[in-house]
């Protein structure tokens, strides 16, 4: 069985270290790239730019998207994530700042499984991740790949 990958999209390194902390901290195994901002992000999910030959028949099995990105902002991702035939099962939890309503709505509307308002204490932080995280890869049943 094929490695689970983990898409990371964060342009914060400090939240981008306490993520990724967290979730070896609950031995969550699976491989985590890490984009900093939209244009990577969709660049890794579609082979181009600097992933151009990466092999995108390997998805990302849960990508954690951070909505206040420079350049092409997190909704603008979701969005685009959402019109592909490849990418719109792919489950999408919101991990953000943000606390207002507007970008809760927003998010959901236009597709995200999840939203999360970043907790600012490690540990609560750390458990809210590791919750996220094992919640979508290992109880949850995915749909099937694109093509299935």
């Amino acid at each position: 069985m094929a490695e689970k990958i983990i898409l990371l999209v964060e342009d914060n390194p400090d939240d981008e270290a306490l993520t990724v902390r967290a979730l070896k901290k609950h031995h969550i195994t699976s491989k985590i790239v890490v984009a900093r901002d939209g244009a990577e992000a969709l660049d890794y999910l579609f082979g181009a730019g600097a992933h151009a030959g990466r092999d995108t028949s390997r998805m990302p099995v849960l990508i954690f998207l951070d909505l206040q990105l420079p350049g092409i902002n997190g909704i603008e991702v979701l969005k685009r994530i959402r019109g592909n035939h490849r990418t719109k099962f792919i489950p999408v939890v919101i991990l953000t700042g943000s606390a207002e309503d507007r970008h809760v709505a927003e998010s959901y509307r236009v597709g995200v499984n999840s939203f999360i308002q970043k907790p600012a204490e490690f540990k609560a932080f750390a458990e809210a991740v590791w919750q996220i995280g094992h919640y979508w890869l290992m109880i949850n049943r995915p749909a099937p790949a694109a093509g299935s």
